[in-house]
C-alpha cells in the first residue's frame, strides 16, 4: 500500500491529545458535579448518567476522526497503466513579413502563400498550443493559445506594411520565439514528473537576413530543448518586390536610390544558413516548391513528435482507496451524534 499524501499521517499523533482533553474534560465535569453534595448523596442521582456512553460517543469520534485523516492521506492499493489526455507540443510560427516576402515569384505572393498554408496547418492541428512570430527588422509576438481562429485573425490582418521596421532579423525572430515558450510554460509544472512537452519553432522567411546572429539565436534555442523547422520560401533567379501604396494599390517595384531594381532571392548563402540553424536545433530544412511552401512536410514532422508524446503519456496510475476509510468514518460520527448521553436516566424518568 502506497499514501498520496503520507505527511498528513502525522495528523494522527493529535489523537492522544484530544484523548487526553476528553479525559479532563470528564473529571472535570465529575468534580464539579460532586460539589452539590457528598458522593453518596449525589450518587444516586447521577448514576443513570450511564458514563459509559459518554465514553462510547467519544471513542466512536476520535475513531471516525482517525479514519478521516487517514483518507486525507489517501491510501492507494493496486495499479493500472494508463495513457493521459493527448497534451499536445508548444508550435511557434515565426513568419517572415518584410517587404520582399510581398515578391510574386511564388503564386500569388510569397506572403501570401505562406498564409495560405499556414491556415491549412492549422486544421491539422489538434490541441497543440500555438503563437506566432512577425518579424521584419524587429519582432512581435502573439501569446500562445488553442484558440486557432483568432491565430487565423492575425494572420488574415497584418501584412509587411504594417511593420514597424524594415529589413529582415532571423536572430531577433528566433529569440522572440524562445522567449515566447519558456514565459508561456512558467508555472506550467509537467504532471507525474514527465518531460516537458515538445516545442518547435516553424520559421518561414526568404532567408534574407540584414542584421544579428541567426546561428548564435539557433544555439540559444539547443540550450533551451526547442527544434527549428526553417522553411525558405522563393526562387534563386532573384525578383522584383512590388511597391505598394498605404491603401493597398500597386505603384510598381521598389529600386534603389540609383533607380534599380531591387531584386530578392533565395540565394545559396541564404538557404545554408537555414539548413545550419535547423540542424542545430536537431529540426529540418525544407525548400518550398513551385505552388507550395513545404509545410506538408512540416505537418509530417510535427505527426511523429505528437506521436513521439502520445506514446510518452503512459503512466502508472495507483487506484486510490480513500472511500474504503472516509465511508465508515462518515458513519461512526453520524452515529456518535445519534447516541444520547443520558438514555438510561431519560427512560426511568418517563417509567416514572
Amino acid at each position: 500500500m502506497t499514501w498520496a499524501d503520507p505527511q498528513a499521517l502525522w495528523l494522527l499523533a493529535l489523537l492522544p491529545v484530544a484523548f487526553a482533553t476528553l479525559w479532563w474534560n470528564a473529571a472535570r465535569r465529575r468534580r464539579a458535579t460532586e460539589m452539590f453534595g457528598r458522593r453518596v448523596t449525589v450518587e444516586p442521582l447521577i448514576a443513570g448518567q450511564a458514563r459509559w456512553w459518554r465514553a462510547a460517543r467519544a471513542t466512536l469520534m476520535l475513531a471516525g476522526v482517525a479514519l478521516v485523516i487517514v483518507a486525507f492521506a489517501g491510501p492507494q492499493y493496486g495499479s493500472r497503466t494508463r495513457v493521459l489526455r493527448k497534451r499536445g507540443i508548444d508550435v511557434v510560427i515565426a513568419l517572415d513579413f518584410s517587404k520582399s516576402m510581398l515578391a510574386k515569384d511564388v503564386h500569388p505572393s510569397r506572403i501570401k502563400r505562406a498564409k495560405a498554408e499556414l491556415e491549412r496547418l492549422l486544421t491539422d492541428l489538434d490541441g497543440d498550443r500555438v503563437g506566432l512570430v512577425a518579424f521584419a527588422g524587429d519582432a512581435m509576438a502573439f501569446p500562445m493559445t488553442v484558440d486557432y481562429s483568432a491565430v487565423r485573425l492575425f494572420l488574415r490582418d497584418l501584412g509587411p506594411m504594417d511593420m514597424p521596421v524594415g529589413g529582415t532579423a532571423i536572430g531577433k525572430a528566433l529569440i522572440a520565439s524562445k522567449r515566447l515558450i519558456e514565459s508561456s510554460n512558467e508555472g506550467r509544472g509537467e504532471e507525474g514528473g514527465a518531460a516537458p512537452r515538445s516545442r518547435v519553432v516553424i520559421l518561414m522567411t526568404d532567408g534574407e537576413d540584414h542584421e544579428g546572429d541567426p546561428i548564435a539565436a539557433a544555439e540559444e534555442l539547443t540550450a533551451a530543448g526547442i527544434k527549428v523547422y526553417a522553411v525558405g520560401i522563393g526562387s534563386g533567379s532573384g525578383e522584383p518586390i512590388p511597391s505598394y501604396t498605404a491603401d493597398g494599390t500597386l505603384t510598381g517595384h521598389m529600386k534603389d536610390s540609383d533607380g534599380r531594381l531591387i531584386m530578392t532571392s533565395l540565394s545559396p548563402e541564404n538557404e545554408q544558413t537555414l539548413e545550419k540553424i535547423a540542424s542545430i536545433t536537431g529540426g529540418k530544412y525544407v525548400r518550398a516548391e513551385e505552388g507550395t511552401v513545404g509545410v506538408t512536410e512540416i505537418r509530417a514532422e510535427l505527426a511523429k513528435l505528437e506521436a513521439s508524446e502520445q506514446k510518452a503519456r503512459r503512466v502508472t496510475v495507483h487506484e486510490n482507496r480513500f472511500a474504503l476509510a472516509l465511508l465508515p468514518a462518515f458513519l461512526l460520527i453520524v452515529l456518535e451524534g445519534l447516541l444520547p448521553e443520558a438514555w438510561i436516566v431519560h427512560r426511568r424518568r418517563r417509567e416514572a
